[in-house]
């Protein structure tokens, strides 16, 4: 890990506790897409990885680090009549006021962060809509000076794009950039793009699966300041 002058975010699972922000949005839209049919409603949970008994995704869910429109291949068989575009259009929607749950305080760190002259972005494989709308509703928008979600023309995690766009947007060397995420996807595309990788806990993840990419783990974005410490002191 080189010296560290950047920090670009996942969103789901790492700036927002993932199975609290998204565990009673996702069972509410599976019921009004299924319109009253209990067996379209179970179609629907187990194409998008849904444990309904528990309100939580499964860790194999494309929910978890796939894009929109992976979601919508899979929804589509269980909906005749509906089309591709009517549904992530739908979807994104309804996903843009979806409450989050943040994993800490956010705006504290955030303001600590950039206070370190830090440059701070968020990477998401969910549309880039939807995640401005939710950086705006937890009231930290404007610390960032980079967000990309699947749509906006850098491709989605694994792969490099997002992040190799946030390094040109900031100034930043790839060797100079941490990527912190809570996914297999995002730390690989860290990897990837020649970053450092930083893994967190408030996601489906656990330790074991991320550990191989990682180059440190933490229980929460809030240990981040300590970790900056640690390494600078190295």
């Amino acid at each position: 890990m080189g010296r560290i002058t950047a920090i670009l975010f996942d969103k789901d699972g790492t700036l927002f506790d993932f199975h609290a922000s998204w565990g009673a949005w996702a069972a509410g839209v599976l019921e009004t897409l299924a319109q009253g049919d209990a067996g379209r409603r179970g179609a629907l949970a187990a194409a998008v990885g849904f444990d309904e008994g528990a309100g939580r995704f499964r860790p194999e869910s494309p929910a978890i680090a796939g894009t929109a429109e992976q979601i919508v291949a899979e929804m589509l068989p269980h909906l005749p009549g509906v089309g591709a575009e009517e549904l992530l259009v739908w979807l994104n929607a309804e996903a843009a006021r979806a409450t989050m749950r943040p994993a800490v305080p956010l705006a504290p760190l955030m303001d600590e962060l950039r206070a370190r002259g830090l440059a701070l972005g968020v990477a998401t494989n969910e549309a880039e809509g939807p995640a401005h709308a939710h950086l705006a509703a937890a009231s930290i928008a404007g610390r960032f000076a980079f967000v990309a979600g699947c749509d906006s023309g850098h491709g989605a995690k694994p792969a490099p794009g997002q992040l190799l766009a946030f390094a040109a947007a900031t100034g930043r060397v790839p060797d100079e950039v941490m990527m912190v995420g809570d996914s297999r996807h995002d730390l690989a595309a860290g990897r990837a793009a020649g970053m450092a990788a930083v893994g967190v806990l408030t996601g489906p993840a656990t330790r074991q699966e991320l550990a191989d990419l990682a180059d440190a783990i933490l229980d929460d974005i809030g240990g981040l300041p300590d970790l900056l410490d640690r390494h600078a002191a190295d």
